[in-house]
């Protein structure tokens, strides 16, 4: 490289999911799918620190294909969500409050992956600041199985009861497959 050139840094792919696998094992195939994913297509990968679940299977098969990991986790959840192993950095903070917002201060982009209440926050806290103006990152769900149904039909309740506009659906695109959800990061990253 020469002096007058300044290094790529690599788009972090912000992951949230869920900290246990769910009953269904196709949940953590997708996992480990999105994860080597992840890297193959030269991102990085940041979240919720914790080596358990599907998150730490999305971050272990990223980690494991050569995708640069950084894991945000509370300090009081170090017990309940063990760290992963050798992320290449890890953020102790001290709140969820603090969690979400180091890692949405980190993210060029979201994908989320099945999970709990955690991974619904986590959804709509960047759902609702995209609709608000407060980022432009791309917001990529993936329905794996149906799984995200419900919430298709909770955000189709708001908007034809007059809570939200219709405009508030485009802040996110649903896909079915690990690899739709990064051809559609691939796609809104091409755009200018």
């Amino acid at each position: 490289m020469h002096q007058d050139q300044t290094p790529v840094r690599r788009k972090a792919i912000c992951v949230f999911c869920g900290s246990s696998f769910g009953n269904d094992p196709k949940f953590a195939e997708a996992a480990r799918s999105l994860g080597t994913l992840i890297a193959n297509h030269g991102y990085g990968m940041v979240f919720g620190g914790g080596g358990l679940g599907l998150m730490g299977e999305t971050a272990r098969a990223a980690r494991d294909a050569g995708a640069p990991v950084v894991g945000v986790i509370p300090g009081f959840l170090r017990h309940l969500e063990p760290p992963m192993r050798s992320p290449d950095e890890l953020i102790v903070v001290p709140t969820l409050f603090a969690r979400k917002e180091k890692m949405i201060e980190l993210a060029d982009a979201f994908i989320i992956l099945p999970g709990g209440i955690g991974t619904a926050d986590e959804f709509f806290e960047v759902l609702g600041a995209a609709q608000l103006g407060q980022h432009s990152k791309p917001i990529v769900v993936l329905d794996l199985d149906g799984y995200f149904a419900p919430l298709e039909a909770l955000i189709d309740h708001i908007i034809r009861t007059g809570f939200a506009h219709y405009e508030f659906a485009s802040h996110y695109k649903l896909v079915a497959t690990p690899q739709g959800a990064i051809d559609a990061l691939n796609a809104a990253f091409s755009q200018p």
